[in-house]
């Protein structure tokens, strides 16, 4: 045989073989890829929506609801299922066909719960608009859009993040459907971040150990229309004047007739009793013709109240032998006096004297007291330094109500639960809030981001600003101590 045949003979067993070899490679292939196809159609899909795998057509006509991932099986706790257990489950047609669907997704795993707060305002990280926006499950942040351009779909492409969250389609908080507002106000937004803050504070099931108010406080800039800041201090008893009045307004309510959840639990009522006083300067007698004019004759209104403004003593302004400033001290029963119906006090203004006197009429489930410490005129703000001395748990009010009122009222004592103090001076002052726990009767100081236990009997001794009082109901008793 020719070397040239040789050569042809070479060549052709050598391409038999390669051609053999291939084909067994691409069946292998194929083999691989049909055992790998359920994984290659999950890792397919998009990285925002994750494709559902292919259903029967029973499952298609009636779908079950998709759970949150807390709630969905892993794939080895199925496994594990015994065989009496997938028996009973297919017989009662309740076959978990979301945990099957899911069971294939192989990003659940990625979320990571650690990092997810939705307490932050709802705004794309990148472009900061809150239109169509989206949380990442896996890093917690926030971006816009799912479409192949949007920030969402390139974020979750360059750092392999697959699960998103929507976060204006939720329902959770969306619970104010009777509550009719005008187009484009903006008050009601006030409502519905307190609503919201308040459920998180009090979910049983709420996984992170904290809460942050930021879009409340947000909420709080817009609505007081830049009145109130998160960068500027305010003044507490301002803040609580226009944030109950703003909830009252924003809910509905108006002045006389129609209420809200804020009235109900704030609002009491007193009759005022005024009467005009002549001119001091006028020689007296003439005030006392004056006197017997219908226009000098004592008026009563009602009136009602979100909280009681206690006026404080003038301190005094001497030293001691040992030149330190005194400090003086009353009791709450005294500047409470001013409600009993007979303690008269004069109010001055540009023109006219005023004499007044206060007579409770109806108390709240929750009584709140600002106690005037800060005294405003055309050059600066005095603060007055008093001690108030009150007790902690007790305090019956029923003798600074009317007679005929007081058959009404069965429960007249109150306990303290917060007092909010006030440090320091006028313009650079700080703010301390004194809290029950009501489950175990202990009291804890609050100053920014410190929380620290405190005896009772160390509230007394502070500059008490604005306090809040519970009413006792019949079945309750006193678990605070004195």
């Amino acid at each position: 045989m020719s070397g040239r045949s040789k050569r042809e003979s070479r060549g052709s067993t050598r391409g038999k073989r390669e051609s053999e070899s291939r084909g067994s490679s691409g069946r292998v292939k194929r083999e691989r890829d049909r055992e790998r196809e359920p994984e290659t159609a999950s890792s397919r899909s998009s990285p925002v929506r994750v494709k559902r795998e292919v259903e029967p057509a029973s499952a298609r006509e009636a779908p079950a609801p998709v759970f949150p991932a807390v709630r969905v099986k892993r794939e080895r706790e199925a496994d594990e299922d015994s065989e009496p257990e997938r028996e009973v489950r297919a017989k009662n047609g309740r076959e978990d066909s979301e945990d099957r669907r899911s069971r294939h997704c192989p990003y659940l795993d990625t979320i990571n719960r650690s990092v997810l707060d939705f307490d932050f305002e709802k705004l794309c990280s990148i472009s900061l608009s809150h239109i169509n926006a989206y949380a990442c499950l896996v890093c917690g942040k926030y971006f816009q859009g799912r479409g192949l351009k949007s920030h969402a779909y390139i974020h979750s492409v360059q750092f392999s993040h697959h699960v998103f969250l929507n976060l204006h389609t939720l329902k959770f908080y969306y619970n104010y459907k009777n509550i009719k507002r005008p187009p484009g106000d903006i008050m009601f937004l006030l409502v519905q971040r307190f609503g919201e803050l308040m459920r998180k504070l009090w979910n049983p099931r709420n996984f992170k150990a904290h809460v942050s108010p930021h879009e409340m406080l947000q909420a709080v800039v817009l609505c007081s229309k830049k009145t109130f800041q998160i960068t500027k201090q305010g003044d507490g008893v301002d803040f609580l004047s226009w944030f109950l009045n703003a909830l009252h307004s924003a809910l509905g309510g108006t002045k006389k007739k129609k209420k809200t959840i804020v009235t109900d639990v704030f609002q009491g009522s007193m009759r005022i009793f005024t009467k005009k006083l002549p001119h001091p300067d006028l020689p007296a007698e003439e005030k006392e013709q004056l006197l017997h004019n219908d226009e000098y004759q004592e008026t009563m209104v009602e009136s009602t109240f979100m909280y009681l403004t206690l006026d404080l003593p003038t301190a005094p302004l001497y030293k001691d032998e040992k030149e330190q400033l005194i400090i003086p001290q009353v009791p709450l029963f005294n500047i409470l006096a001013k409600f009993n119906g007979i303690t008269e006090k004069e109010y001055k203004t540009y023109k006219e004297n005023f004499l007044k006197r206060f007579q409770l009429t109806k108390l709240p489930p929750y009584l709140i007291f600002c106690i005037k410490r800060f005294t405003k005129n055309n050059f600066f703000v005095e603060k007055n330094p008093t001690i108030v001395n009150f007790p902690i748990t007790n305090v019956d009010l029923r003798e600074y109500l009317s007679e005929e009122v007081q058959a009404v009222h069965k429960n007249t004592t109150y306990d303290l639960i917060a007092n909010i103090v006030h440090d320091g001076k006028p313009s650079e002052g700080s703010y301390r809030i004194h809290v029950l726990h009501h489950g175990t009767g202990k009291w804890y100081e609050l100053q920014d981001l410190q929380v620290t236990d405190i005896l009772p009997q160390m509230i007394t001794l502070s500059e008490a600003y604005i306090q809040i009082w519970k009413r006792r109901d019949n079945d309750e008793t006193n678990q605070q101590g004195a």
